[in-house]
């Protein structure tokens, strides 16, 4: 493992005057994508990419948490790259995806014996996030700062953020991490980040979706999705009453409902409860299986770990800007859906194919 001199020697010498553009690069993100691919160590159907054209590793991190692993890139002409690994072939990592509760999107979590991962991912209090994919940030974090601080200590401020799948998940929530560390005066007011999240699952609620929306605006973020693709769906969704802004009619509904006349009010309001009770039940259910279950289950294998108190929340939500790629006809007859190949249209090669089929019709340089 290089030492954290060496690894300042090393990024001191690779940044340039080149700087990161907003908005959406075709290059950009094909060779992003190859990254990913050159980091996957066992090597699944459809993932498999040439080896990437502008970027060289410099740092590999160990292996923590629920099988988590992240790397660092360089180009050698001004900027670095933080990729983040997706999904393995361990049950594990999968516990990570199932792990879905929501909490909320800045507090503490004790991740082992080790120090608290304190965090904070938006500036809403009302924000809430996967439980699980923010397990695995809080595990990452503890050797990604201190290599990104090397960088940045050496003069660098060109930092691309990427992700496929559950890394692309885990792109979204620490790019909301390091720009709140941005906003506190932990990292520099100049670093620019820009992140590239692919094929990733719904990481947070409406709240969390807006002010991380409104952060990176201008064109410094983006989910590639295939239409046909089914991760991008995940999780499963649960929107009550208790989601909406205070001045949404619906979270008045009983007080006005109540105010009409009998027998009018009786019959209206068994109607609302009609509908309003079984959402809340299952936002019950989903917390109880997919937190206080699933918590005890992802407990076991990280000694030290005490689950956090989880949020009234089920509500995930897909963030953009999405860039979507909608297969076509020739698309459609090479790949026709095949139920017995549930990530078909999932790997990265389905996705590099269908970008170098992209036309960037309506997308502009600054993201808009």
């Amino acid at each position: 493992m290089r030492t954290p001199l060496l690894l300042a020697v090393l990024c001191s010498s690779l940044w340039c005057n080149a700087q990161l553009r907003p908005g959406f690069d075709k290059a950009e993100y094909l060779e992003l994508l190859r990254v990913i691919s050159s980091g996957i160590d066992s090597m699944m159907e459809g993932y498999k990419l040439d080896a990437p054209e502008r970027f060289e590793r410099i740092y590999r991190s160990p292996v923590v948490g629920m099988d988590n692993r992240w790397s660092l890139y360089s180009d050698h002409n001004g900027t670095v790259a933080i990729v983040l690994r997706g999904t393995t072939p361990r049950s594990v990592s999968w516990m990570e995806n199932f792990y879905s509760a929501m909490v909320p999107a800045t507090g503490s979590m004790k991740l082992d014996d080790g120090p608290t991962f304190n965090y904070s991912l938006s500036s809403d209090p009302k924000a809430a996030v996967h439980v699980g994919w923010l397990l695995g940030i809080g595990h990452l974090e503890r050797t990604l700062l201190p290599k990104l601080d090397s960088c940045l200590a050496a003069g660098g401020r060109n930092v691309l953020i990427g992700g496929h799948s559950q890394g692309g998940a885990l792109a979204y929530l620490l790019t909301a991490h390091l720009w709140q560390l941005r906003a506190s005066g932990r990292l520099p007011a100049d670093v620019v980040l820009k992140t590239y999240c692919s094929a990733a699952p719904k990481p947070g609620n409406l709240p969390f979706a807006r002010d991380y929306e409104h952060t990176t605006r201008g064109g410094w973020t983006v989910n590639v999705v295939n239409a046909a693709d089914w991760v991008p769906e995940t999780p499963v969704t649960v929107q009550t009453s208790d989601d909406f802004n205070a001045v949404n009619p619906f979270v008045q509904a009983k007080p006005l409902i109540r105010k009409l006349p009998f027998p009018q009010d009786l019959f209206v309001i068994g109607m609302f409860n009609k509908l309003d009770r079984p959402t809340k039940q299952a936002r019950r259910n989903f917390k109880k299986l997919l937190g206080g279950r699933a918590g005890k289950l992802a407990a076991k294998g990280l000694p030290g770990y005490v689950p956090p108190a989880y949020a009234d929340c089920s509500d995930y939500v897909r963030i953009g800007p999405i860039l979507v790629l909608q297969p076509d006809a020739a698309y459609r007859t090479a790949w026709p859906d095949d139920p017995k190949r549930i990530f078909m249209h999932h790997g990265l090669q389905r996705y590099y194919e269908l970008m170098e089929r992209y036309d960037p019709i309506g997308w502009t340089n600054s993201g808009k």
